[in-house]
């Protein structure tokens, strides 16, 4: 290899990075990346960088561990991809036997893809085509919450709602039923999260009750509401969802994309309400962020209504090239392999509080912080221009920018949602980082705020 290739340059005579401003790398250029060890990304001059944010909340378990890379290099060296359709291998087969146990009750029959988004058109069409095909041809539109994230291609934009990702596709996005989603900062019933009954469900009440006969199915991110800025919600408001899907016939798609795999402290997040979906999207934490790969998963009642002869034209119609790659899915099974033995459902257990807490002695005490959230490891801190009256600073700032470009000078990846500071780390942190990268966290967060 050329040692006296400038790579960051040549990066940028090629690369149009994704949910970048390209103009903002003249002054932040591109951070190439030589290797990756546990939380430890290492660029190729050598310079750590602590991932807290889990390269995009997919790494676990951590870079290069040693499991998922032995297994992905084993079955490498067996056979690389195949064809789908009429063919499947064992690997997929069996990370079906091992994921039906450990799904919410129900859920059974799995289709896959190659990406989050790709899940979630799969799950829109194959609920609408299950009304189609089941005498309910009125069913056609979908249901969403506010501020929603459910990916970035047009279905999945469209059922959305962060207007950074969605306003210049407006003209051409489907029509969604939007839902007033909950919002426990700033709740309009003056409650709070933690003892509340879920008021906020009047919302949801009033657009079922308006458009719940002419509804195929409602998306959800269980829980946490992601790019919206980590936004924390009750269980209680997910059995409310699941009972009045119920009521109006309506599929209940959970998108656990970024929340399955322990990421709320339970093994999906609809666990906390002990609900089942009719429709569950998995990607990100499924092949540990090694392999590309989404699974939608559903019932037998859903998968019933597209079987029938050819000639019916039932079938679901729906292929993705990379659909159960054997490497994707000798990553998945090395990821459950892990996740069976108990000591990582056990390191979440003893270190939330730690890290938790950690994070509101250093932060509570800030006047510019609204709240401190979190849920399993993930834990927010939300800044705020006034903490009395939870006025958001101007987004023309970039606060949430500048705090995270300090940050990278003091080896952390923060990459905030706004003007969200948030952890999501690979499970596998310790203590030791999660106090260094809450002091950087601090200390940088600290910094910006006075130089505004």
């Amino acid at each position: 290899m050329n040692n006296n290739i400038d790579w960051q340059k040549e990066d940028l005579k090629y690369i149009w990075h994704p949910c970048s401003q390209m103009k903002d790398y003249e002054q932040l250029p591109p951070i190439v990346i030589e290797k990756g060890e546990g939380i430890n990304l290492y660029d190729i001059n050598g310079k750590c960088y602590k991932d807290v944010v889990s390269s995009w909340w997919c790494n676990l378990l951590g870079h290069c561990n040693p499991e998922i890379s032995a297994s992905l290099k084993k079955q490498a060296d067996k056979l690389e991809h195949v064809i789908f359709a009429n063919f499947s291998h064992k690997g997929i087969i069996s990370l079906c036997m091992r994921l039906v146990k450990l799904l919410p009750e129900g859920l059974s029959k799995f289709n896959f893809s190659d990406n989050g988004s790709s899940a979630i058109e799969m799950a829109m069409k194959m609920s609408f085509q299950y009304f189609q095909q089941t005498g309910k041809s009125e069913k056609k539109r979908f249901m969403a919450l506010s501020d929603a994230y459910h990916g970035e291609t047009i279905a999945a934009l469209s059922v959305g709602a962060c207007d950074l990702y969605t306003k210049i596709y407006k003209p051409i996005l489907m029509d969604v039923i939007r839902i007033k989603a909950p919002d426990c900062f700033r709740c309009p019933f003056g409650k709070n999260r933690d003892n509340c009954s879920c008021e906020c469900f009047v919302y949801a009440q009033k657009q079922f009750e308006k458009y719940g006969k002419q509804t195929a199915a409602i998306l959800v991110e269980p829980l946490l509401q992601g790019s919206a800025g980590m936004k924390i919600y009750p269980a209680l408001y997910l059995k409310k969802l699941r009972d009045i899907c119920d009521k109006y016939d309506v599929h209940l798609i959970a998108d656990e994309i970024a929340t399955g795999f322990y990421r709320t402290g339970k093994m999906f997040a609809v666990n906390h309400a002990e609900i089942s979906p009719d429709i569950m999207c998995l990607s990100k934490g499924l092949t540990g962020g090694y392999m590309p790969m989404a699974a939608v998963v559903t019932t037998n009642k859903i998968y019933e209504a597209f079987y029938d002869d050819y000639s019916k034209g039932k079938a679901f119609m729906h292929s993705h090239t990379y659909s159960g790659n054997p490497l994707g899915a000798s990553c998945a099974l090395a990821v459950l392999d892990i996740l069976e033995k108990g000591h990582i459902q056990k390191h979440i257990q003893d270190l939330r509080p730690y890290f938790n807490n950690l994070i509101k002695e250093k932060f509570l005490n800030m006047k510019n912080v609204g709240e401190v959230r979190s849920i399993g490891l993930i834990n927010a801190i939300e800044l705020v221009k006034d903490k009395k009256t939870k006025e958001p600073f101007s987004s023309g700032l970039r606060l949430g920018y500048q705090i995270y470009k300090k940050a990278l000078k003091k080896g952390v990846l923060l990459r905030p949602l706004g003007d969200v500071i948030y952890f999501n780390p690979p499970l596998i942190i310790e203590k030791k980082d999660m106090d260094y990268v809450v002091q950087v966290a601090f200390e940088c967060a600290k910094e910006a705020i006075s130089e505004l």
